[in-house]
């Protein structure tokens, strides 16, 4: 419980989108808060980072791939993994000082094969419930876990919320968030300046 946490990105993609770059500065910040590490794994060489993340407290990136930079500690790392068998609990924070996130949601089909790369490879996967989830969000709900110490079964969520762009239009996001005392989903900063957040149903 005592050791520092660790929670890594998968980022395999050349570039770096601005969704991802709102979702990195929020786990950062987030991380940094919380005294727990935040880093990118496995980026391509040609990367082309937004400067904006250079300038970021708490991000990190590394080059090489998780297999690599866990050689001999495997067994302390901890795959979010959708197809896992367990759901992720309190307990893990003793087992377990590294949680990989990236393409595990099933964003992208290169992302779940990457999943399903490490899973063959040995690595112990944690489910985080059966909707999928922001990167962002899949962070912070592992984090309320494992640092928190909260179960799973009660952290508040908010699924397929309606995010009111202006007084004209809105869109739903297709994702399970972390519900606020507000009853509002948690979103990366510069979408919280969207006039209201109204759950669709």
């Amino acid at each position: 419980m005592a050791s520092k946490k660790t929670y890594i990105v998968e980022h395999l993609d050349p570039e770096c989108g601005q969704w991802s770059t709102l979702e990195y500065i929020t786990i950062a910040n987030e991380s940094t808060d919380a005294g727990a590490h935040f880093c990118l794994s496995s980026a391509p060489a040609d990367l082309d980072l937004p400067e904006i993340l250079n300038h970021t407290e708490g991000f990190n990136i590394d080059y090489r791939s998780v297999e690599d930079i866990y050689r001999d500690s495997r067994d302390r790392v901890c795959l979010l993994d959708p197809a896992a068998k367990e759901e992720l609990s309190p307990s893990d924070a003793d087992r377990f000082d590294v949680f990989v996130f990236g393409g595990i949601l099933g964003m992208k089909p290169t992302f779940s094969y990457r999943t399903s790369e490490l899973r063959k490879k040995g690595f112990t996967g944690r489910r985080l419930g059966p909707i999928q989830m922001t990167t962002d969000t899949a962070v912070r709900v592992t984090r309320l876990v494992i640092q928190g110490q909260t179960q799973l079964s009660e952290i508040p969520f908010i699924d397929y919320p309606e995010i009111r762009l202006d007084e004209h239009e809105s869109t739903e996001m297709p994702f399970r968030y972390v519900k606020d005392a507000q009853g509002k989903p948690v979103l990366p900063e510069v979408l919280k300046l969207s006039p209201t957040h109204e759950p669709s149903n």
